[in-house]
């Protein structure tokens, strides 16, 4: 079955005509989590949810267990919800008593089947079980009104947009670290707006100083800048040398494809969709920032790079992939500002071979 709208859940949210099925999955269990809170508050009264509610791990589950979930009547209310977390974890004998439920559900029960994000391809018998949706981690304008929501909403306070561009640079799409800078943010202004100055004072991270800004550097082939803000990004939380080599492979990659994509005749105007549908078909890249912004920078990149180029870092980027891998290693900062002087020379140096 074929992803679902999101407006039909907020449909049934509003209404309570909920379907018999439901399957979250997807690389975003914040969200995933987000939506069966809300799907928990909407299906069954709070008054009588110790009755009508079952949370389940396929993991921990018995046949038992499961057929006295699906069995079992609404208790003073006109449904129960049965939330099953990690239904691919579930032995052979409970799939199957699963599948056989699944093939005529109980009107009176909404069943919410919540698959992980490590599972990377959703199995074909959850696929068709019932209403399915795909949470994708947020990205570009959905991320900025998931942030201004999260502040308003659960902080109580306002944000700016220019602030939440330097919060979403900042942690990226990790949605529970966002969560965490806010609640502190909010408690820093009290009652005020976050702004940039709130948003630098609580996370250090100055403007042009982030993963984001590096990337673009190194793209344009402005060694000099991208150098000159190694330190302050690997200073950042979750940030690495390592994902930092990642983010920069990713990058050369993409570019060295635009640039054959290029040779071979296609438009510059066409780029940014077809690194688009390269990131889609790639499955789980690690850009160092949205995809929109990825591919806008790669397509700008284009002109400034040969596939010779491309080449030539490959091995660079290989060789300090592993040097930050090696437990010895005493210095990130001094690997990635030598990869960046082999793989972005400044002008008119001579480049590594």
């Amino acid at each position: 079955m074929a992803a679902t709208s999101f407006k039909s859940l907020r449909t049934a949210l509003e209404t309570g005509g909920f379907d018999p099925v439901y399957v979250f999955h997807g690389a975003d269990d914040h969200l995933k989590d987000e939506w069966v809170r809300l799907v928990m508050a909407h299906a069954v009264d709070e008054s009588t949810r110790d009755f009508n509610c079952d949370v389940l791990r396929g993991a921990e589950l018995e046949v038992s267990g499961l057929s006295a979930a699906l069995e079992a009547l609404p208790m003073l209310a006109a449904r129960r919800l049965v939330v099953l977390r990690d239904p691919g974890a579930m032995k052979k004998p409970l799939r199957e008593r699963l599948e056989r439920y699944l093939a005529k559900p109980a009107p009176e029960v909404v069943l919410l089947l919540v698959v992980p994000s490590t599972a990377t391809k959703l199995d074909p018998w959850l696929a068709k079980a019932g209403s399915v949706y795909e949470f994708k981690e947020l990205e570009g304008e959905e991320l900025a009104k998931w942030i201004a929501k999260e502040a308003k909403d659960r902080c109580g306070v306002a944000i700016t947009a220019a602030a939440v561009d330097r919060l979403a640079g900042y942690t990226g799409s990790d949605l529970p670290m966002l969560a965490g800078e806010l609640r502190k943010l909010a408690a820093y202004v009290n009652g005020g707006t976050i702004d940039e100055a709130a948003v630098e004072a609580m996370t250090g991270v100055r403007p042009g100083a982030t993963l984001a800004d590096l990337l673009d550097r190194a793209a344009q082939r402005d060694t000099t800048g991208a150098i000159a803000i190694v330190r302050d990004v690997l200073a950042q939380p979750k940030q690495s040398g390592v994902t930092t080599v990642l983010a920069l492979t990713a990058q050369m990659l993409a570019i060295g494809w635009g640039c054959a994509a290029r040779a071979r005749g296609m438009s510059a105007s066409r780029l940014e969709s077809e690194f688009f549908t390269l990131l889609k078909e790639g499955g789980s890249v690690y850009t160092g920032r949205s995809w929109g912004d990825a591919v806008k920078c790669w397509a700008r990149a284009v002109p400034k790079w040969s596939v010779a180029d491309v080449v030539r870092a490959l091995p660079h980027l290989h060789a300090a992939d592993a040097t930050l891998k090696d437990t010895r290693i005493s210095s990130e900062e001094q690997v990635i500002v030598s990869l960046l002087l082999a793989i972005t020379p400044p002008s008119g140096a001579k480049r590594a071979a």
